[in-house]
């Protein structure tokens, strides 16, 4: 179970990164002036991931959805359970309350646009049609090759990425955890779902490197869980087109091999 302390500090994470990119920006007053320069609007699964063979993804299966974000010609994208249209300046993008989890995916999105317009971050469209598939077996292949015959412990049902970390370090090394009650409790690949609101402090404990959602930080948990990773001295890797700008603006592990630049 995330701390109490751990709960207070939500949002530490992406506040921060705010702030800093507020100050990266402070020279550039037209950009943050710009008016319908950053437009929001949320993605159908196809458009957002293509047509892959397998449709157990949750964006396909409508528990999430992911927004877009565009500022002058370059695109920026989050995953969100609770997505929102927004259209402003980037000033105004930047005075969102990050309370809600709609806000934080619009200030996300916005974000990750806009470090991709100033060429500081790469990798900020989702990757599309078999990518997802490949892309897993990828991750999983890195682990092994960085790290051995590891116990990982993934944050966030990923179905494609349970697979491959199941068939490359064995189901008894792998550890789950996920935040939709449907999956908690399920059997997938030979692994049980653990539910992240009770069981996220124990994978941490039993796992050796953390593979990290980055939806976290739109669901407001990033926070606590990295405080554990860095309590229990574990390894960790955030993964996901989401986590992008922050990743980058807080010097934070991350990876996504076949994300796209919009």
């Amino acid at each position: 179970m995330l701390s109490r302390e751990g709960k207070m500090r939500d949002n530490a994470i992406l506040t921060e990164a705010v702030v800093r990119l507020k100050k990266m920006l402070t020279a550039d007053q037209p950009l943050l002036d710009l008016r319908i320069s950053v437009r929001a609007v949320c993605l159908t699964p196809e458009e957002a991931i293509g047509n892959p063979m397998r449709r157990d993804y949750p964006i396909i299966e409508g528990k999430e959805r992911v927004i877009e974000a565009t500022v002058l010609h370059s695109k920026g994208q989050a995953f969100t359970d609770d997505p929102g249209e927004f259209t402003g300046t980037v000033q105004e993008i930047f005075d969102l309350d990050l309370s809600s989890n709609r806000n934080r995916a619009i200030v996300i999105a916005a974000m990750n646009a806009l470090l991709g317009h100033r060429g500081l971050v790469d990798g900020t469209v989702h990757c599309r049609n078999e990518d997802p598939e490949k892309c897993s077996k990828e991750i999983a292949l890195h682990i092994f090759e960085k790290f051995g015959r590891v116990t990982v412990g993934l944050i966030g049902l990923n179905p494609a990425l349970l697979e491959a970390l199941a068939n490359t370090f064995g189901a008894e090394r792998v550890r789950a955890t996920d935040l939709n009650r449907k999956n908690i409790g399920t059997v997938k690949y030979g692994v049980e779902i653990g539910d992240g609101r009770e069981r996220t402090e124990d994978m941490v404990r039993s796992s050796d490197i953390l593979l990290i959602t980055g939806t976290t930080l739109v669901n407001g948990t990033l926070d606590g869980i990295l405080d554990l990773v860095a309590r229990y001295g574990k390894n960790y890797l955030l993964y996901g087109t989401t986590i992008a700008g922050v990743a980058r603006l807080r010097g934070l592990d991350r990876i996504c091999p076949y994300a796209r630049n919009g």
